[in-house]
């Protein structure tokens, strides 16, 4: 089991302001034993070190890579759905994580790998550049108030990271149900040059691919929100 605590950087990735609030709520029983005991077969502890995709799943298929996956319940399905690809979730609450373990040893899911700290030091230090096909971004947290948006993920500083991290035609998919983090998020996209917004500049995505209905989409639907798909292909 991991000891990694998102909020123990080191002076040397430490920034101040994050994308997220650590909360890490109660562990249920089937939570704790799976972090327990499957940690080692489901978990990658964080370090310094570049991971090593086929040593981690025992193939060369291709990765994808899930930030902020919640319960995990969708990433699960689209690992369950895609067996050709390989999976990575990063996630730094606990129960989620506990969650995702759980339910992937009960239903013998192995193409599926989690990491349990802060998403931006993960891909800064432990992600090869041009390694990964797909990096998804489902329902982040919108920080709506506007003394807060400075803690959105989504910025340019962020997107730049992204591209250094993607195969040149590989995919950078988001979804929100808040339509002005929509509108934040296409507007910080389109300006980036090294993506293709493959709807066409200012166009949401018509469909969602191949991501799976998560709770907080639900959630949105029956508070009556829209979903909005954004979908980028780096040049």
């Amino acid at each position: 089991m991991s000891t990694e605590n998102p909020q123990n950087e080191s002076p040397a990735v430490r920034r101040t302001i994050k994308s997220f609030v650590l909360r890490q709520g109660r562990l249920t029983k089937a939570q704790q034993n799976a972090l327990k005991n499957h940690w080692r077969d489901y978990g990658i502890d964080f370090s310094g070190q570049l991971l090593d995709y086929p040593a981690l799943f025992g193939n060369d298929h291709e990765t994808i890579i899930e930030i902020g996956f919640g319960d995990g319940d969708s990433l699960l399905q689209q690992a369950i759905n895609q067996p050709q690809y390989n999976f990575i979730g990063i996630e730094v609450h606990s129960p989620g994580v506990g969650h995702l373990i759980h339910n992937a040893n009960t239903q013998n899911v192995r193409n599926i790998k989690v990491i349990r700290h802060d998403a931006v030091d993960v891909l800064s230090q432990q992600i090869p550049d041009n390694s990964i096909h797909q990096l998804q971004l489902f329902f982040p947290d919108p920080w709506h108030k506007k003394r807060h948006h400075k803690r959105r993920i989504i910025k340019q500083s962020f997107i730049e990271l992204i591209q250094k991290k993607l195969k040149t035609g590989g995919f950078f998919h988001m979804a929100t149900d808040w339509q002005h983090y929509a509108e934040h998020m296409l507007d910080e996209m389109d300006q980036a040059e090294a993506f293709r917004n493959i709807s066409g500049k200012g166009h949401y995505s018509k469909d969602k691919g191949a991501r799976c209905e998560t709770k907080f989409e639900r959630r949105g639907i029956k508070l009556g929100h829209g979903v909005w798909d954004l979908i980028y292909q780096k040049r």
